[in-house]
C-alpha cells in the first residue's frame, strides 16, 4: 500500500495492509494510531499479554508479526495514551468480531471461499432500462430458524425460493457490519469490515451471496459512512484523539447520538473508500445503498446549517472511484433533500449516485391513502406532484423499513378504512407504486399485509397467510403484480424519459379518478384508478385511435380479495373513446393493442 496516498485519502485497498493478515505460520498486525504513546496487540495467541508493535517512523503506523497466531483466534489492540490511560480497541480493519456484548476482533482468512458466480459478475449492471424490484429485509427478523437466527449460508436455502416465488429481482439487506445493539439494526457500527457474528462469518456471507447470484438474484448492502458508534472499543477516540470523528463543535454528534466521520481527513477518506470497495470486491455485493446522505450534504442534515463541503468532495471522489473500479455496481442514495444533481455524474457537477430514494413520493402517497375520500380531494394534486420533479433525478420508489416502525404503523395499517377496505386500498396503492415511473423497493412484510409494526427481535408474521385469506390474497396479488412488472417493458424501459409517460385523466379531483399511459419497449400500458368510495359504471376514458384494451390485472378481482368475479376484461376503443367500470378503491391495468 502507498502510505502517502492513504494519508491523502486516495487509497482503496487499505484493508489489504491494515488489520490482521495470515502469512506463513503467523499473522501480521498493523494499525494506524498516530496519537498513541505505545500500541500492543493482545489475544489468544499470547494469553492476552502485551506484544508491543513497532511504530514506523512518524507515520503513526504500528506493526508486528506474531508467529503461531492463527485463524479463528481473538485479539485486540491496546492503546497507551500520553496521559497514562489505556484503552483496548477492536481492530478498525478486522474481518471478524465476537458477538455482542463481547468485542474482540477475530483473525479471519478472507480468501478461504471461492466464488463460482463469474458469469453473473460478468453480466450484471446498473439495471437501467431493466426491471429493478428490490425486497428489503433485516437478516435477523425475516424468519426464525426455530429459536435461532438463520446463518448466512442457511438463509440462502429459504430466501431464494421465496424470491423466485414472489418475482423480486434483488435483495437489499440492512447493514451487516458488526454492531453492539440489535436495536440499531446495524446502523451504529463498531466493525466496519466485519460481517456481524449474529449470522456467521465472512465465508458464510460469501456463500449466501454466491448462491443468490447463481439463482439469478442480485444483492445490495445497506452501507453506513456518515457516523460511527460511541462504544469505547470502537473507532471513537481510537488513539486517544478524535482520529476518525470530527474533533469538536456542535456538529460533532449526530441526531442518533453517534459521532460524525471527519470526511475531510485523508486517512478517514481512505478508510471509508476501502470499506466500500471491500464489500463490493471481496463479497461480490451488486451495489450499496448509502444511508443518511442528507447528513453528507448538509451539516447535521439540515439545510439551515449549510453545505458540508468536505463531505461533498469526499462523496464525489468515492462515487467516481467506485464507478471506475466497479462499473457494474449500483450506488443508491437515501436522501431527503432537494439538493440538485444527486444522481448526475461527477463530471457534470453531480454527486455521482446511480439512484436516489424518492421520499417525497412516499410521503405524498401515504398522506393521500391515509385520508378518507372526502379529504382526498384536497390531496388529489399531490399524486400529480411527483411527476413535476421526477425527471430531475433517477428516482427509486421506496416503501422501506423506516415507514413501518416507531408508531408510524405498517403499510397496510396506514390505509384508510376498516379491515377489508384497508386491503382494497393497499392493493391499489401497490398498483400505483409499481406502475409509476421509477425503480421499486418494498420492505419485508409489505407483501403479506403485515399489521404489526416491525421489531428487530421478532420474525415477520408469515403465519397469517394460513389463518386469514385476505393476507394470502394480497400475497398473490403482489406476486402477480411483480411478474407483470417484469414482463412488460413499458413499465421499466426508458422510464426516465419524459416522453414515455402521459396523463389520460389528471383533472377529476371530485371523482377521485386518475389515469396515465406508460409507453416504452414497443408497447403501451394504460393504468386507471378510482381512489374514491363511489362505483362508476362505464366511466368515459378518451384515447386516440382504435384499440383493444387487454386487461392485465384488476385490484378488485375476487382472487385478490375483492368482489369482482370477472377477473379480466378486454375493452374496445373506438374513435378514441371507451368506457370502463371502476369499483370503489380500485385500480386496473391494460395493455393497449
Amino acid at each position: 500500500m502507498n502510505l502517502q496516498e492513504y494519508y491523502k485519502g486516495n487509497e482503496w485497498k487499505a484493508y489489504e495492509y491494515f488489520g490482521a493478515h495470515i502469512e506463513m505460520d503467523g499473522v501480521w498486525f498493523r494499525v494506524y494510531a498516530p496519537g498513541a504513546k505505545k500500541v500492543t496487540v493482545i489475544g489468544e495467541f499470547n494469553a492476552w499479554h502485551d506484544t508491543e508493535l513497532t511504530c514506523q517512523g512518524r507515520g503513526g503506523v504500528y506493526s508486528g508479526y506474531i508467529q503461531g497466531a492463527k485463524e479463528g483466534q481473538m485479539y485486540k489492540f491496546r492503546i497507551f495514551h500520553h496521559d497514562g490511560s489505556v484503552t483496548d480497541k477492536a481492530d478498525p480493519y478486522g474481518f471478524g468480531m465476537e458477538l455482542r456484548p463481547n468485542s474482540a476482533s477475530i483473525i479471519r482468512n478472507l480468501h478461504a471461499f471461492s466464488f463460482t458466480d463469474q458469469e453473473w459478475m460478468k453480466n450484471t449492471d446498473k439495471r437501467y432500462n431493466q426491471p429493478f424490484n428490490i425486497y428489503e429485509l433485516h437478516f435477523g427478523s425475516w424468519r426464525a430458524n426455530g429459536d435461532c437466527w438463520y446463518r448466512y449460508e442457511e438463509m440462502a436455502d429459504v430466501l431464494i425460493p421465496y424470491m423466485h416465488e414472489m418475482g423480486y429481482t434483488h435483495i437489499e439487506i440492512l447493514p451487516l457490519n458488526e454492531h453492539p445493539m440489535d436495536e440499531s439494526w446495524g446502523y451504529q457500527s463498531t466493525g466496519f469490515f466485519a460481517p456481524t457474528a449474529r449470522y456467521g462469518d465472512c465465508n458464510g456471507l460469501k456463500q449466501f451471496i454466491n448462491q443468490c447470484h447463481m439463482a439469478g438474484i442480485g444483492v445490495i448492502l445497506d452501507f453506513v459512512m456518515v457516523h460511527l458508534a460511541v462504544d469505547d472499543y470502537g473507532l471513537c477516540e481510537f488513539d486517544g484523539t478524535p482520529l476518525y470523528e470530527l474533533s469538536s463543535g456542535d456538529v460533532q454528534k449526530s441526531e442518533w447520538g453517534s459521532y460524525y466521520f471527519d470526511h475531510g481527513r485523508g486517512e478517514v477518506a481512505s478508510f471509508l473508500k476501502s470499506c466500500a470497495n471491500y464489500w463490493l470486491s471481496e463479497y461480490h455485493f451488486d451495489g450499496l445503498r448509502f444511508d443518511a446522505i442528507s447528513n453528507i450534504i448538509y451539516w447535521k442534515g439540515r439545510q439551515e446549517c449549510g453545505v458540508n463541503q468536505d463531505a461533498l468532495l469526499f462523496v464525489k471522489s468515492l462515487n467516481e472511484g467506485l464507478h471506475n473500479i466497479h462499473p457494474h455496481a449500483i450506488l443508491i442514495a437515501e436522501d431527503s433533500t432537494d439538493f440538485l444533481k444527486v444522481t448526475a455524474p461527477v463530471a457534470y457537477g453531480g454527486l455521482g449516485f446511480d439512484y436516489k430514494w424518492d421520499l417525497g413520493f412516499m410521503h405524498d402517497t401515504f398522506r393521500f391513502f391515509e385520508n378518507p375520500p372526502e379529504r382526498r380531494r384536497e390531496y388529489y394534486s399531490s399524486l400529480l406532484f411527483s411527476m413535476h420533479y421526477f425527471y430531475n433525478e433517477l428516482y427509486l420508489l421506496a416503501f422501506s423499513h423506516d415507514e413501518v416502525v416507531h408508531g408510524k404503523k405498517t403499510i397496510l395499517d396506514k390505509m384508510y378504512g376498516e379491515y377489508e377496505e384497508k386491503f382494497a386500498q393497499c392493493r391499489t396503492l401497490f398498483l400505483y407504486m409499481m406502475t409509476h415511473p421509477g425503480k421499486k423497493l418494498n420492505f419485508m412484510g409489505n407483501e403479506i399485509g403485515q399489521f404489526r409494526e416491525w421489531a428487530e427481535y421478532r420474525p415477520q408474521d408469515f403465519e397469517v397467510l394460513g389463518q386469514f385469506p385476505m393476507h394470502m390474497a394480497l400475497k398473490r396479488f403482489m406476486r402477480d403484480l411483480n411478474y407483470i412488472y417484469r414482463a412488460h417493458p413499458a413499465l421499466y424501459d426508458a422510464e426516465y424519459n419524459r416522453n414515455c409517460f402521459s396523463y389520460v385523466i389528471d383533472d377529476k379531483a371530485w371523482d377521485l379518478v386518475y389515469a396515465y399511459i406508460r409507453d416504452a419497449g414497443g408497447e403501451q400500458i394504460l393504468v386507471i384508478f378510482n381512489f374514491g368510495e363511489m362505483h362508476y359504471e362505464q366511466y368515459p376514458v378518451r384515447l386516440s385511435g382504435n384499440h383493444m384494451l387487454k386487461e392485465l390485472i384488476h385490484t378488485a378481482s375476487d382472487i385478490y380479495g375483492g368482489q369482482i368475479q370477472c377477473h379480466t376484461q378486454d375493452i374496445s376503443v373506438r374513435n378514441g373513446q371507451c368506457r370502463i367500470n371502476l369499483e370503489p378503491y380500485s385500480g386496473r391495468m391494460f395493455q393497449i393493442l
